[in-house]
């Protein structure tokens, strides 16, 4: 899959994401395709060591889109426990 492919299944995990878990968060488009995109690689990376499998076939595969959205989910999360500290 080429940088373009990565960044468009990044916008759209990142979307899915947001949908997911939805809340007040600052960042606009920019950070929700670098949450997606860094949740992407997480969630592939996560997929080979958790579960021995290749998770990042392709991207109309089933198993790339789940494990791009739990981990744009994760730093989603993450990025907010931080964001919560710096304001509060």
């Amino acid at each position: 899959m080429g940088i373009i492919g990565w960044i468009l299944l990044g916008l759209l995990a990142g979307i899915i994401a947001k949908a997911l878990m939805p809340g007040r968060d600052p960042g606009g488009i920019i950070l929700t395709i670098v949450i997606g995109v860094a949740g992407a690689l997480l969630g592939g990376w996560l997929g080979k060591v958790i579960f021995g499998v290749d998770s990042v076939d392709g991207f109309f595969e089933l198993s790339t889109w789940i494990a791009a959205v739990v981990g744009s989910l994760i730093l989603l999360a993450a990025y907010r426990l931080v964001a919560g500290r710096r304001s509060s």
